[in-house]
Formats: structure tokens, sequence, C-alpha cells
């Protein structure tokens, strides 16, 4: 998720807002204190790309690697700003790329089986970076429907500045994407249809969460078919009418209130499971709930993982963590998560990782 321009919040600056925010909120770094207190069974599992890890593909520096299962059953990751060597700005930069991989059973890690576009990780499609309109476009979420994926991405000029979001498609599995012509102005609802996630339910409604990128506002649902994801006028909101009963098509009223980045919402076995990143605590949390309209607020919240220091870190203390995607595979008590990390100080590591968290639904 870097970005290069001088004139724009840089990646550094806008991880670091994410540290300073959570010491000036009073949360410490680090926190172990609390680790013995959480009945939660969180283990890192392997780190999933740097050196010797990704190499292969020439993306030694990436982030996110939100994962979806395809329709030919395999793995897919499709990760941000990626970098041809161990540092942020070090090399062949692209946006968005992603690699095929396989989970071959709990506890164990990804295992990369390829890249899209061949030898090496390409750009999912061709664009030039800090281009006069737009300096890079990031994954937001990915979805398979069927025999096609779609995958949401925010068009940024500068971190945090988003210029609007697009929706793009494959019929292949992830080989080749197309645009959809499905665009979203940045400005949608107050700013908070940016950054987003999605899941296919069981009532035939894909579910929509989502928020805005500068980390600072709650969260909105929006419902759509299926067959009308890519129609911008189909998402219907969910929102407290004036007579105070919550209803489909009312304005959209915020269902969970904080500072949120990145999200990740899927149904698992039955229930639904939300992960996201905490700006304000400095955490990546979670929560299950019986359906989307529930109340979020009264579900019960765990912190899957902490912030803290570098030279601090353990098996549930991340520094300058973000993101935590759900991995296909997991279900609400046996979750792996992709976890992003970036040293802005030194570079690197700039990577993702994946962890194991037991017992969310115990």
């Amino acid at each position: 998720m870097h970005d290069g321009r001088p004139v724009h919040l840089s990646r550094a600056g806008f991880l670091r807002a994410t540290a300073a925010a959570a010491l000036a909120s009073g949360v410490p770094l680090p926190v172990r204190a609390h680790a013995s207190a959480d009945p939660l069974r969180v283990s890192k599992v392997a780190d999933l790309t740097g050196p010797g890890l990704t190499t292969r593909f020439r993306m030694e520096a990436t982030d996110l690697g939100v994962p979806v299962r395809t329709p030919d059953g395999r793995l897919l990751f499709v990760f941000g700003d990626t970098f041809e060597e161990a540092r942020v700005g070090g090399g062949w930069w692209r946006s968005p790329v992603a690699l095929y991989g396989r989970l071959d059973g709990p506890g164990r890690p990804v295992v990369w089986t390829g890249a899209v576009g061949g030898e090496h990780a390409r750009q999912l499609w061709p664009y030039d970076h800090d281009n006069p309109e737009y300096s890079t476009v990031l994954p937001s979420d990915v979805i398979t429907l069927g025999n096609v994926m779609y995958v949401h991405v925010m068009v940024n000029k500068g971190l945090g500045n988003v210029v609007r979001t697009e929706i793009w498609r494959s019929g292949d599995s992830g080989a080749t994407w197309a645009p959809t012509g499905a665009v979203f102005a940045a400005g949608l609802h107050g700013g908070m249809f940016q950054l987003l996630t999605w899941a296919l339910g069981d009532d035939g409604y894909v579910y929509v969460l989502s928020t805005g990128f500068q980390r600072d506002k709650p969260v909105i649902l929006h419902r759509v078919r299926p067959g009308r994801l890519t129609d911008p006028g189909a998402y219907e909101p969910w929102g407290r009418a004036p007579d105070g009963r919550w209803s489909w098509g009312a304005p959209p009223t915020p269902v969970l209130d904080g500072a949120f980045g990145e999200l990740c919402l899927r149904l698992l076995a039955g229930r639904w499971v939300l992960t996201w990143f905490d700006q304000g605590g400095y955490r990546i949390d979670g929560l299950l709930t019986d359906h989307p309209t529930a109340d979020l607020r009264a579900a019960r919240r765990r912190t899957l993982l902490r912030g803290t220091s570098w030279g601090d870190e353990d098996d549930t203390h991340v520094a300058q963590l973000y993101g935590g995607y759900i991995i296909p595979g997991s279900t609400p008590d046996d979750l792996h998560l992709s976890v992003s990390q970036w040293n802005t100080g030194a570079g690197w590591p700039y990577r993702v990782m994946q962890f194991r968290v037991r017992g969310l639904a115990g």
C-alpha cells in the first residue's frame, strides 16, 4: 500500500499515525499484561512473503494478500503495492498482483503454486503508477460468485485520497481481469463506501460492510443480489428509519462505531465472522454474529492480535500490523489470517504473514 508521491500522505506517515494514535489514546505498547487473560490460542504460522519465499515471483516486498477460493478450487491471494526487492520502493512497482496457493491443513502454512501473469507476478491490469490522474490501485476485497470472480479496488492519488472505486471481473479463475464498468464515487455515503468487504449469504444476497480509507470512519451495511453486483444503483442500504426502526432502504446508518481499517466478512459453517483492523485500538479484532443485520455493537468482540513495538513481538503482538483477512479453509473456531506488517523506519519488513486463531467461537 505504498505511495511514492511526496505531495500526498506517505505510507510511512499513514502507519506511523496508526501507532501514534494508539499511544495518544492510552493503548499501552506493548500490552503483554493482557495476554494471559485472553483465552484465545493465537500463533504465528509463517511469513508468507519475502526473500526466499516469493523471490521467484519478483515480489519480495508486498502487503494485504486478500484471499479467495477460485472457481477451479485453488486459493488466490490479491496483494497491494508490490516491489521486486525486499524494501518499499525497491524496483518494479505493481498493484494489484496475485498468487495462487493451497492450504494443506490446519496449522500448515500456505504453499504458493504460481502467479497471475506467468513466471513472475504481474499487475492484474496495465496502468502507469503516478500518472496524472492517480498513483496506485489497491484491492479492497475479492469474491467468487459461481464461475466469476470480482475484485473491488480503490483508485488512489496519494494514500487515503481515494479518487473513485471500481469493480473488475475474471471469468478464468483470476488469470485475466477486465473492468465491469461499475464505478463508485469516493464521496458516496459520506466517504464510507471506499474500503469494503463482502460475502454471499445463504439467503441469496451479497452483504457488504464498508468504511472510508482514512481509518477514521465507522462501518455501514448494504446488500445486493449477486446478479446486480456491478450495478451501483442496486446496493440497498441498511439504516435507522425516522421511526427508530432499522430497515432496508433507509439512509445508511453506522452499524459499528470506531476508526476502522481493513475489513473481512465471511460466512463460515453457518456463522458470520468479521475481522478488522482497529485503528483506534492498534489491533486486529474479530466477532461472530448470526447475521449481518444483527446488532453488531452488542456482539462479543475479541482482540485477535495486538500492536506493539519493534523488538517486542511474539505470537499475539505484532509491530505495525494491519490487514487481517480470513483464509478459505478456516472455521469460526479455527481461523487462519493473512496479516500485513511494515517497518516504516527501516523500510523492511514489508510483508504478509499467516496467523492462526483458535477459540473465537468458544
